[in-house]
Protein backbone atom coordinates (compact mmCIF):
# COMPACT_ATOMS: atom_id res chain seq x y z
CA UNK A 1 0.00 0.00 0.00
CA UNK A 2 1.08 3.57 -1.13
CA UNK A 3 0.01 6.95 0.69
CA UNK A 4 1.07 10.08 -1.65
CA UNK A 5 0.09 13.32 0.66
CA UNK A 6 -1.69 15.56 -1.59
CA UNK A 7 -1.78 18.21 1.01
CA UNK A 8 -0.53 21.97 1.00
CA UNK A 9 0.94 22.62 4.93
CA UNK A 10 -0.23 25.45 6.54
CA UNK A 11 2.77 28.35 7.03
CA UNK A 12 3.44 31.75 7.71
CA UNK A 13 4.29 33.27 4.78
CA UNK A 14 2.51 30.69 2.18
CA UNK A 15 0.76 31.41 -1.20
CA UNK A 16 -2.48 32.93 -0.10
CA UNK A 17 -5.05 34.84 -2.42
CA UNK A 18 -4.07 38.09 -2.68
CA UNK A 19 -4.94 40.42 -0.26
CA UNK A 20 -5.93 37.66 2.17
CA UNK A 21 -3.96 37.96 5.62
CA UNK A 22 -1.15 35.18 5.75
CA UNK A 23 -2.02 32.84 8.13
CA UNK A 24 -0.29 33.07 11.87
CA UNK A 25 0.99 30.28 14.16
CA UNK A 26 2.22 31.76 17.41
CA UNK A 27 3.94 29.66 20.16
CA UNK A 28 2.69 30.84 23.03
CA UNK A 29 4.14 28.09 25.24
CA UNK A 30 7.26 26.38 25.49
CA UNK A 31 8.85 23.06 26.81
CA UNK A 32 11.43 24.51 28.51
CA UNK A 33 9.49 27.23 29.80
CA UNK A 34 5.92 25.73 30.72
CA UNK A 35 6.47 22.04 30.29
CA UNK A 36 4.76 21.81 27.02
CA UNK A 37 4.53 23.12 24.03
CA UNK A 38 1.50 25.26 22.37
CA UNK A 39 0.35 27.35 19.70
CA UNK A 40 -2.47 29.70 18.65
CA UNK A 41 -2.95 29.11 14.96
CA UNK A 42 -4.70 32.30 13.02
CA UNK A 43 -5.69 31.70 9.37
CA UNK A 44 -8.74 32.02 6.71
CA UNK A 45 -10.88 28.85 6.58
CA UNK A 46 -9.82 29.01 2.66
CA UNK A 47 -6.53 28.49 3.13
CA UNK A 48 -3.95 26.01 1.85
CA UNK A 49 -5.52 22.70 0.07
CA UNK A 50 -9.12 23.08 1.79
CA UNK A 51 -12.51 22.00 1.03
CA UNK A 52 -15.59 24.32 -0.03
CA UNK A 53 -19.09 23.63 1.29
CA UNK A 54 -22.14 24.86 -0.41
CA UNK A 55 -22.43 27.33 2.25
CA UNK A 56 -19.40 29.10 0.65
CA UNK A 57 -21.57 30.74 -1.85
CA UNK A 58 -24.89 29.93 -0.55
CA UNK A 59 -26.34 31.62 2.76
CA UNK A 60 -28.33 28.63 3.28
CA UNK A 61 -26.22 26.30 2.05
CA UNK A 62 -25.28 23.25 4.25
CA UNK A 63 -22.15 23.95 5.71
CA UNK A 64 -19.09 21.01 6.43
CA UNK A 65 -19.92 20.24 9.78
CA UNK A 66 -23.06 18.90 8.90
CA UNK A 67 -22.01 16.84 6.59
CA UNK A 68 -21.45 12.98 6.82
CA UNK A 69 -17.65 11.91 6.91
CA UNK A 70 -18.79 9.52 4.23
CA UNK A 71 -18.98 12.95 2.18
CA UNK A 72 -15.33 13.39 2.14
CA UNK A 73 -14.40 9.92 1.28
CA UNK A 74 -14.56 7.68 -1.60
CA UNK A 75 -12.76 6.41 -4.78
CA UNK A 76 -10.83 9.11 -6.62
CA UNK A 77 -9.22 9.58 -10.30
CA UNK A 78 -6.93 11.82 -11.46
CA UNK A 79 -7.85 13.05 -15.20
CA UNK A 80 -4.47 14.56 -16.64
CA UNK A 81 -4.95 18.07 -18.32
CA UNK A 82 -1.60 19.11 -18.41
CA UNK A 83 -0.53 21.56 -21.30
CA UNK A 84 -3.68 22.96 -21.85
CA UNK A 85 -2.01 26.41 -20.70
CA UNK A 86 -3.18 30.06 -19.88
CA UNK A 87 -6.97 29.73 -20.34
CA UNK A 88 -7.38 26.74 -21.15
CA UNK A 89 -10.56 24.53 -20.84
CA UNK A 90 -11.01 21.19 -19.56
CA UNK A 91 -13.64 19.78 -21.80
CA UNK A 92 -15.50 16.07 -22.28
CA UNK A 93 -12.97 14.69 -24.66
CA UNK A 94 -10.23 14.66 -21.41
CA UNK A 95 -13.21 12.57 -19.33
CA UNK A 96 -13.46 10.56 -22.23
CA UNK A 97 -10.37 8.62 -22.38
CA UNK A 98 -11.11 7.17 -18.86
CA UNK A 99 -15.11 7.36 -19.71
CA UNK A 100 -15.88 4.03 -17.81
CA UNK A 101 -13.33 5.17 -14.97
CA UNK A 102 -15.02 8.18 -14.78
CA UNK A 103 -18.64 6.94 -13.92
CA UNK A 104 -17.07 4.85 -11.36
CA UNK A 105 -15.17 7.35 -9.25
CA UNK A 106 -16.51 9.20 -6.38
CA UNK A 107 -14.20 11.78 -6.85
CA UNK A 108 -12.69 13.47 -10.34
CA UNK A 109 -9.18 15.30 -9.66
CA UNK A 110 -7.86 17.24 -12.74
CA UNK A 111 -4.46 17.50 -12.62
CA UNK A 112 -3.85 20.63 -14.92
CA UNK A 113 -0.07 21.05 -14.26
CA UNK A 114 -0.67 24.18 -12.16
CA UNK A 115 0.83 22.76 -8.96
CA UNK A 116 4.30 23.69 -10.39
CA UNK A 117 3.02 27.35 -9.86
CA UNK A 118 2.58 26.95 -6.74
CA UNK A 119 4.76 29.85 -4.27
CA UNK A 120 4.98 32.08 -7.77
CA UNK A 121 2.71 35.07 -8.51
CA UNK A 122 1.42 32.98 -12.13
CA UNK A 123 -0.59 30.56 -9.40
CA UNK A 124 -3.58 33.25 -9.45
CA UNK A 125 -3.25 33.81 -12.97
CA UNK A 126 -5.72 32.57 -16.00
CA UNK A 127 -5.61 28.90 -14.74
CA UNK A 128 -7.27 26.20 -16.89
CA UNK A 129 -10.80 25.70 -15.67
CA UNK A 130 -13.30 22.89 -16.39
CA UNK A 131 -16.42 23.92 -19.10
CA UNK A 132 -19.92 23.80 -17.92
CA UNK A 133 -20.63 19.96 -19.79
CA UNK A 134 -17.87 18.82 -17.53
CA UNK A 135 -19.41 20.74 -14.51
CA UNK A 136 -23.34 18.86 -15.97
CA UNK A 137 -21.85 15.38 -15.99
CA UNK A 138 -19.87 15.88 -12.19
CA UNK A 139 -23.88 16.54 -11.34
CA UNK A 140 -25.55 13.95 -14.00
CA UNK A 141 -22.74 11.31 -12.08
CA UNK A 142 -23.99 12.05 -8.65
CA UNK A 143 -19.85 12.84 -7.93
CA UNK A 144 -19.00 13.75 -4.01
CA UNK A 145 -16.49 16.07 -5.23
CA UNK A 146 -13.82 17.76 -8.11
CA UNK A 147 -10.43 18.40 -7.11
CA UNK A 148 -8.00 20.92 -8.59
CA UNK A 149 -4.50 21.62 -8.24
CA UNK A 150 -5.40 25.83 -8.92
CA UNK A 151 -6.80 28.08 -6.70
CA UNK A 152 -10.12 27.30 -7.94
CA UNK A 153 -13.15 26.01 -10.16
CA UNK A 154 -13.77 29.33 -11.44
CA UNK A 155 -11.70 31.53 -13.77
CA UNK A 156 -9.74 34.37 -11.09
CA UNK A 157 -11.75 37.00 -13.18
CA UNK A 158 -15.22 35.42 -12.31
CA UNK A 159 -16.42 37.09 -9.41
CA UNK A 160 -19.56 35.73 -10.16
CA UNK A 161 -18.17 31.89 -8.93
CA UNK A 162 -20.52 30.67 -11.12
CA UNK A 163 -19.14 27.32 -11.68
CA UNK A 164 -18.98 26.92 -7.80
CA UNK A 165 -22.68 27.44 -8.00
CA UNK A 166 -23.48 25.26 -10.02
CA UNK A 167 -21.99 22.22 -8.33
CA UNK A 168 -22.67 23.32 -5.02
CA UNK A 169 -26.64 23.80 -5.42
CA UNK A 170 -27.60 20.77 -4.13
CA UNK A 171 -25.81 20.88 -1.34
CA UNK A 172 -24.35 17.33 -1.82
CA UNK A 173 -20.91 17.88 -3.67
CA UNK A 174 -17.78 19.60 -2.39
CA UNK A 175 -14.94 21.05 -4.04
CA UNK A 176 -11.28 20.27 -3.15
CA UNK A 177 -8.89 23.40 -4.01
CA UNK A 178 -4.92 23.54 -4.53
CA UNK A 179 -4.40 19.99 -4.10
CA UNK A 180 -0.61 18.90 -4.73
CA UNK A 181 1.33 15.77 -6.29
CA UNK A 182 -1.34 14.54 -8.51
CA UNK A 183 1.49 14.03 -11.06
CA UNK A 184 2.20 11.14 -8.30
CA UNK A 185 -0.83 9.38 -8.86
CA UNK A 186 -1.46 6.65 -11.58
CA UNK A 187 -3.87 5.77 -14.32
CA UNK A 188 -6.56 3.85 -12.31
CA UNK A 189 -8.90 4.51 -9.24
CA UNK A 190 -7.64 4.99 -5.63
CA UNK A 191 -9.22 5.23 -1.88
CA UNK A 192 -9.16 9.19 -1.64
CA UNK A 193 -10.16 10.66 1.93
CA UNK A 194 -9.79 14.61 1.91
CA UNK A 195 -11.05 15.75 5.96
CA UNK A 196 -11.88 19.06 6.26
CA UNK A 197 -11.15 20.24 9.95
CA UNK A 198 -14.01 20.44 12.21
CA UNK A 199 -15.66 23.30 12.91
CA UNK A 200 -19.11 24.86 13.55
CA UNK A 201 -20.49 26.57 10.58
CA UNK A 202 -17.62 25.89 8.46
CA UNK A 203 -18.21 27.42 5.02
CA UNK A 204 -14.37 26.04 4.32
CA UNK A 205 -11.53 24.53 5.68
CA UNK A 206 -8.06 23.17 5.38
CA UNK A 207 -8.11 19.66 4.69
CA UNK A 208 -5.19 16.69 4.81
CA UNK A 209 -5.73 14.60 1.46
CA UNK A 210 -4.24 12.06 1.09
CA UNK A 211 -4.62 9.07 -1.92
CA UNK A 212 -3.87 5.55 -0.84
CA UNK A 213 -2.83 3.16 -3.85
CA UNK A 214 -2.43 -0.55 -3.64
CA UNK A 215 1.03 -1.96 -4.49
CA UNK A 216 -0.49 -3.52 -7.67
CA UNK A 217 -1.34 0.16 -8.78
Amino acid sequence: MKIIDLSRPIQENMTIFPGTESPQLQLVSTCQKDGFQETILRFYSHTGTHVDAPAHVFPDGITLDHMPCAQFMGQGLVIPCAGLGTGGSITMSHLRKKEALCRQADFLLFATGWEFYWGTEDYFGNYPCIDEEVADFLLQTGKKGIGLDTFGVDPIADTSLYLHKKLLQNGNMIIVENLNNLSLLGEDCFSFYAFPLLYDRADGAPARVIAMMHADE
